[in-house]
C-alpha cells in the first residue's frame, strides 16, 4: 500500500498531513529516507518517523500455508504431533485457522488473526468452495463420478453437487487421480464420499480455497495473503 495510507492507518495523521512528514523527511522504511509517493508492504517492510517503529493498528492478517501431511490443525496436541501453529510462531498477533484439513491429508488452509472472519468463511451458507487433488485406489469409473457429482449419501446427510474432472490414471495404471471441487465443509469430506462409493483415498491434497490457489508454495511454506486477495476473499463471505 502507499506509504501515506499506511501511516493513516497507523494512527499518525490523515494522508495529507502523512505526505508532508514524508516530504520533511521525518519517514524512515528499512533505515533508508523515504521518499513520496512509494509503496510499502505492511507485513515485511519496517516504518519509523522520528525514530519510532509504526504498526497498523487492528490489522487483519491472513495467510496460506501449505500443511504438510502429519501435522494437526489445532493450537496444540496431546500426542507431540506437530501443529500448524508451529509455523506461524513468529507472527506476535494470535492466528486461527480456518477450517481443518485431517493428518494424512496436505495443502492449502488458511490462517488469520481475525476471529469473525475465520467463522464466516467456515460458515456453511457462503458456501466457500474447494478444490482437491486426489489420488484413489482402483479405477473410478463412470457410476462412481456420477454419484459424486450428484451427491452421496452420508451419515450426516447428502452431499451437495460437485465438480469431479481431470481425471486420469496413475503411472502404474492401477489407480485413478483427479480433481474434485466441493462446496461444503463436512468433515473429512472428500474421504467419506469416495468410501461411500468404494474407494480408499491414497492422497489428498487442497490446492484452491475460494479464489486462492496454492501456487508454487512447497510443503511447509507459507505466505502473506495480499491486499486484493484479503479483499476477493471477504467478497466470497458477505
Amino acid at each position: 500500500m502507499r506509504l501515506q495510507k499506511f501511516m493513516a492507518e497507523a494512527g499518525v495523521a490523515s494522508r495529507r498531513a502523512s505526505e508532508q512528514m514524508i516530504i520533511n523527511g521525518r519517514v524512515v522504511v528499512n533505515g533508508i529516507v523515504a521518499q513520496l509517493g512509494m509503496s510499502v508492504d505492511e507485513n515485511m517492510d519496517v516504518v519509523e518517523l522520528d525514530g519510532k517503529q509504526l504498526k497498523l493498528q487492528n490489522r487483519k492478517i491472513v495467510i496460506l500455508l501449505y500443511k504438510p501431511r502429519g501435522v494437526v490443525c489445532t493450537s496444540s496436541d496431546p500426542e507431540g504431533r506437530r501443529t500448524v501453529q508451529e509455523y506461524v510462531k513468529d507472527i506476535p498477533e494470535r492466528m486461527y485457522n480456518v477450517g481443518r484439513l485431517d493428518l494424512n491429508s496436505e495443502g492449502l488452509i488458511l490462517m488469520t488473526n481475525d476471529g469473525e472472519l475465520a467463522n464466516r468463511m467456515m460458515h456453511p451458507r457462503y458456501g466457500v468452495k474447494k478444490t482437491y487433488r486426489v489420488i484413489c485406489d482402483g479405477k473410478l469409473g463412470a457410476g462412481s463420478i456420477a454419484q459424486l457429482t450428484n451427491g452421496v449419501n452420508l451419515e450426516d446427510g447428502m452431499t451437495a453437487p460437485a465438480r469431479v474432472f481431470d481425471i486420469y490414471p496413475t503411472k502404474d495404471g492401477g489407480n485413478t487421480a483427479f480433481s474434485i471441487t466441493i462446496h461444503e465443509g463436512k468433515n473429512r469430506q472428500v474421504r467419506r464420499m469416495l468410501e461411500a462409493v468404494g474407494h480408499k483415498t491414497l492422497r489428498l491434497k487442497r490446492e484452491q480455497y475460494g479464489p486462492l490457489s496454492i501456487g508454487e508454495l512447497k510443503s511447509g511454506q507459507w505466505r502473506y495473503l495480499t491486499d486484493d486477495e484479503i479483499q476477493k476473499l471477504m467478497g466470497d463471505v458477505h
